[in-house]
């Protein structure tokens, strides 16, 4: 059911939320989407959410074909994910990923917490045609982003209700409280075909100076590569470059400010 439609343009902080819906729809890839597309998925009137994509794309956040009338994200989008993707100094991490997936034969990421998901921000899965975004529930990287919550950001408690991906996927609330308790005890996360069969994750975490973690990293492949008398072999190349990334990730006043080993 459609939500009231509004007599004029959406105003304040409501107009603020609603112009991030927007962007949040082009999410994984997205398809162009036209203006009755866009409305349907937010839920409101067609005009309400052509005039929120104008508005967008008159500053850059979206752009128009102009064959079609669709939309798709614009420069401005990019701009901001470059500037943050360097901020951050992620293109430190993709030589090193790089590095552990040639050691180890497995696909290796490195992802951060963006509310109910993990967002792979460097590594093998960043690919044009793939999404970047993973269910912390049912991922070995959203586990240990789970287990080790920044501030703010609330443990499984805080997550919608828990879609299964495969029948080993963990849907029970109080089940996966239990799974978060073995990942902190382990100090690593296991993703044995949770969220796809034939695919095994390990995950560990790259933890700031309060113990939360900042990013997981993950090895990925399927069980005839990471098998379970390897598994030690996999965790200790891992946790190696987590140890590398956390340092490597800090910003310069940072790592004047880390304690000496």
């Amino acid at each position: 059911m459609s939500r009231a439609v509004n007599a004029g343009p959406p105003a304040g902080a409501q107009a603020v939320r609603r112009a991030l819906d927007v962007l949040h729809c082009f999410h994984d890839n997205a398809p162009d989407l036209s203006a009755s597309e866009l409305a349907r998925r937010l839920e409101l009137s067609t005009s309400t959410a052509h005039r929120l994509a104008r508005t967008l794309l008159g500053a850059g956040f979206l752009e128009q074909d102009a064959r079609t009338a669709r939309y798709r994200l614009g420069p401005a989008v990019t701009e901001l994910g470059r500037l943050s993707y360097h901020q951050r100094g992620l293109h430190l991490a993709a030589p090193e990923l790089a590095d552990l997936a040639r050691r180890t034969g497995a696909t290796a990421d490195l992802a951060l917490r963006s509310g109910p998901h993990a967002v792979i921000v460097a590594g093998g899965s960043v690919t044009p045609k793939v999404g970047l975004r993973r269910p912390l529930h049912s991922t070995a990287l959203g586990k240990v982003l789970l287990a080790w919550p920044r501030p703010g950001e609330g443990g499984s408690a805080a997550l919608p209700p828990l879609r299964a991906f495969t029948d080993r996927t963990i849907v029970d609330p109080a089940l996966l409280a239990e799974e978060l308790d073995r990942v902190r005890a382990a100090t690593y996360a296991l993703n044995d075909g949770e969220s796809a069969h034939g695919v095994r994750t390990l995950a560990v975490p790259l933890l700031d100076h309060t113990e939360s973690a900042r990013f997981a990293l993950a090895v990925r492949a399927t069980p005839q590569v990471i098998t379970h008398e390897r598994m030690d072999w996999f965790l200790a190349q891992a946790r190696m470059c987590a140890h590398a990334l956390e340092i490597l990730l800090l910003s310069p006043s940072e790592r004047r400010q880390a304690p000496l080993p």
